[in-house]
């Protein structure tokens, strides 16, 4: 047992696997929510706004709602456990998306907007799923434990659209409100779900233990690696996944398309989830980033040779499976950069900087894609991918010239 471990008096990876289990289905219940809002969110906001080009603007307001939920989130948490601090946000998401069907009925797109922003906050609990998973997992299961959460998703991908597709004139002539109804039936569920997780607070080992100055851990260069590769690869992600369904309404394609599309990404997101916490194990987490990063690149470069159905499920496909690498990959490297009394602080600081960055891409993923169309949307990958490849060399070279520097002083 590392000294990480024996500052939790609860380490018990028995305790650990049940947990996962009940937070995967958890996962697989927000994950079919939040498909529901993506696929049709930005579709209602064309619907119902004036100005085309804010149709990602409910999307963005979903994203914003995470990224000011994931550092009270996580203090809340803290103070109350992770149980009801989870339950909290599938309320939220139940509250959220209630009053979705009723701005979609009043024709109001501010009122959509505020609904999404509400529904976002499930969104910033539900990220913690993954933390959760290792708070009473030993160094060694954690990988695992993180990567297994989040094949829920995977059940998501093939739900999630299906509800979207027969629910989405379920309350006609109110288009697409009869799947935010069954989004906030899942939302129900999930709280019931929730209940049966057991994750006792963590109980330092030394009383007087007290958490380093925050400023000290953020200015680490793992910590800035590891937090700008999971910006990197979720921002990505979140910009080529939300300008999709208008990219392929615009190209002639269907709802029904749009879903199938979007269905395969998502598989493609949380499949890989049976293997890469062996591959981190395996091979280093810093080589499974990066794996990552260079599969976005390659979904950009598919993107940008057509627009056929096919083009797009490939595109789609190796975004998800490059987020999958580096996002579960970046999440890893954060959580060896904190000591359990500081992880609330930590993973709240992470998620923020994370959501803030996602919400940025979904504002420019419908500004870019309504001035410049769907090819800006995938060239803009690739800067951002370079940088973060670059990071991973360097933090590489740094520290083993540290290394040697202490060598020689020795």
């Amino acid at each position: 047992m590392t000294a990480a471990d024996a500052s939790y008096a609860f380490i018990d990876d028995a305790r650990a696997r049940r947990n996962v289990w009940v937070l995967a289905i958890a996962q697989a219940l927000y994950g079919s929510s939040s498909i529901i809002i993506f696929t049709l969110g930005a579709l209602t906001g064309q619907l119902l706004s004036e100005n085309k080009a804010l149709a990602t603007m409910p999307i963005t307001a979903y994203v914003i709602g995470a990224a000011l939920a994931t550092y009270p989130a996580s203090l809340y948490m803290h103070k109350v456990g992770r149980r009801l601090g989870f339950i909290t946000g599938a309320g939220m998401s139940m509250l959220g998306t209630g009053l979705a069907i009723v701005s979609i009925w009043q024709g109001s797109f501010p009122l959509f907007c505020i609904a999404m922003l509400l529904a976002g906050q499930y969104q910033g609990f539900s990220q913690y799923y993954r933390f959760a998973a290792a708070d009473t997992a030993s160094e060694a299961f954690r990988p695992k434990a993180i990567s297994r959460v989040l094949v829920g998703g995977l059940i998501a991908a093939f739900v999630g659209p299906q509800i979207a597709i027969y629910t989405k004139d379920l309350l006609a002539p109110l288009t697409f409100a009869g799947a935010f109804a069954a989004a906030m039936g899942l939302s129900v569920i999930s709280m019931m779900v929730l209940a049966f997780v057991d994750i006792p607070k963590p109980v330092a080992a030394h009383h007087d233990a007290a958490p380093r100055p925050l400023s000290r851990i953020v200015l680490r260069p793992h910590f800035i690696v590891a937090v700008f590769c999971a910006m990197t690869s979720y921002a990505i992600m979140n910009l080529v996944m939300t300008a999709t369904p208008l990219a392929m309404i615009a190209c002639g394609f269907t709802v029904t398309d749009t879903a199938y599309i979007i269905q395969w990404h998502v598989v493609a997101m949380y499949a890989p989830g049976f293997i890469t916490g062996y591959l981190i194990t395996g091979f280093g987490v810093r080589k499974i980033v990066a794996l990552g990063l260079v599969l976005l690149a390659g979904c950009g470069i598919v993107a940008l040779t057509g627009v056929d159905l096919g083009r797009f499920w490939l595109a789609l496909v190796l975004l998800g499976v490059g987020w999958n690498f580096a996002f579960v990959g970046a999440t890893t490297m954060v959580t060896q950069c904190y000591r359990p009394e500081e992880k609330a602080q930590v993973q709240g600081l992470n998620d923020f900087l994370v959501f803030g960055s996602v919400a940025m891409a979904s504002l420019t993923s419908g500004i870019l894609f309504q001035m410049s169309g769907w090819d800006s949307v995938n060239l803009i990958i690739f800067p951002f991918v370079l940088m973060a490849l670059g990071l991973i060399v360097w933090l590489t070279f740094y520290e083993r010239s540290r290394d040697n520097m202490a060598d020689l002083s020795a």
